[in-house]
């Protein structure tokens, strides 16, 4: 009689951004289709810890080194049996780790997918290219078009850890979103490092449009959302191809940084003040309704009081629907490395904690022009005396939420009607539209 051969539970903790969530998603699908037992962040005890780190900028990276070190620590005690290191901060640290980290059983880049599942047992299986354990709710996931990126921003690490910009080919995504439909999924995220550059390298042309194009074609995907293009060089299609399909959001996802001329050709952004302010006058032309959430950088070192002043005046100004910022931190090997960080920290946090005062009070003027308003509304959970959902121009985990009060039964993954009766800084209260 043959004996069943058990394999370890492997537990896999995501650190990071969406397309760090993605990585770890493929794995996990490869290690269920190697019989692996496999969980996402669970605190049930497990066998093995996978731990995908971030490393692009000094919080992300103590984040990820306090996880490894925690389950380090857990290892040594009995309670973990073994610790791999994965992604960002393993691809560009992986030396100084190895010296620094005894306890970790074995390190791994950001391509060293096929690596990684032979010391866990298990064989790479090329023909699962698009298939993958979805970490997120059921109705939504994410679906990153490419990876690395070509631009080389003074203050940005990415395309020293994840190379150059490759596109995956259109035939791939489309048959990985029509397995995600057909498995339920109605909205898919599109990510990548840049967005607007997608098909260059492998078409000769710019083929977002394209490509939004057939993924509005497939059923049972009822939202597609936008994150991260690029503004240097943005194709002005892609702002109708928006306005024109019923299923993609209104939504647009744009990271401008700066809006001083100095700070922006230091960053090596390839955009202007005066192109930026004709890029967003364009976007708002061709589709009056679309929501743009951009990010902001604060404390760049050669940010002047004047340029900062500058800087508020433009989020006054634009009124972005969404916006976040971040403090600069300096990046080994960049660029932007080698200049004097002439802003303290403290400064630095005191900017954005003011650029964030200027959006919250946008943030609520415009909520409370949308009261008495109705939206389709995508149900992501039930939390306490409410449903929790999204309206087409807000994307999961970082933007506005819309919250139904749970008398009326609802179905989470499923889309309603409702009208907006009250208004916060960052959330809004609705009832069910019969």
């Amino acid at each position: 009689m043959k004996t069943k051969v058990t394999r370890h539970k492997v537990n896999i903790i995501t650190l990071g951004c969406s397309k760090n969530l993605v990585d770890s998603e493929v794995l996990m699908g490869q290690l269920r289709a190697g019989n692996v037992e496999v969980v996402h962040e669970s605190d049930e005890p497990s066998d093995i810890v996978v731990v995908n780190t971030c490393g692009f900028i000094n919080d992300a990276k103590e984040e990820s080194i306090d996880t490894i070190l925690r389950y380090a620590e857990a290892r040594k005690a009995g309670l973990v049996g073994k610790v791999y290191v994965m992604g960002c901060l393993s691809q560009r640290y992986r030396k100084e780790l190895e010296a620094e980290l005894l306890e970790v059983d074995g390190f791994y880049g950001v391509n060293d997918l096929p690596k990684i599942l032979k010391d866990l047992g298990v064989d790479y299986k090329k023909e699962l290219i698009g298939e993958r354990m979805l970490t997120t709710p059921g109705h939504y996931a994410y679906l990153k078009i490419s990876e690395g990126c070509n631009k080389k921003c003074s203050f940005c690490a990415i395309p020293l850890i994840r190379g150059k910009h490759i596109s995956r080919p259109m035939e791939e995504l489309i048959h990985e979103a029509t397995h995600l439909a057909a498995g339920g999924v109605k909205e898919i995220i599109l990510i990548a490092q840049d967005l607007t550059y997608y098909g260059y390298d492998l078409y000769h042309e710019r083929k977002l449009a394209g490509l939004l194009e057939n993924l509005a074609e497939i059923e049972g995907i009822e939202w597609i959302r936008l994150h991260y293009a690029y503004p240097s060089d943005f194709p002005k299609e892609i702002a109708e191809v928006i306005y024109k399909s019923p299923k993609i959001c209104n939504y647009l996802d744009i990271p401008l940084q700066h809006i001083s001329d100095p700070v922006l050709k230091s960053m090596n952004r390839g955009v202007t003040k005066e192109k930026t302010y004709r890029l967003l006058e364009t976007l708002r032309e061709k589709n009056p309704g679309i929501a743009i959430r951009t990010t902001l950088i604060v404390g760049y070192p050669i940010e002047t009081e004047e340029y900062f002043e500058e800087l508020k005046a433009f989020v006054k100004g634009q009124r972005f629907d969404r916006l976040g910022v971040f403090m600069y931190s300096p990046e080994e090997d960049t660029s932007a490395f080698y200049l004097h960080d002439a802003v303290p920290d403290e400064l630095k946090k005191a900017r954005m904690e003011e650029i964030m005062e200027i959006q919250q009070d946008i943030s609520l003027e415009k909520n409370l022009e949308k009261v008495g308003m109705e939206f389709k509304v995508l149900i992501d959970r039930k939390e306490g005396d409410f449903y929790i959902g999204r309206s087409e121009y807000d994307s999961p985990e970082v933007d506005n939420e819309i919250l139904i009060d749970s008398s009326v039964s609802l179905q989470t993954g499923n889309f309603y009607q409702v009208k907006i009766d009250r208004a916060d800084f960052f959330d809004l209260y609705g009832t069910l539209k019969n």
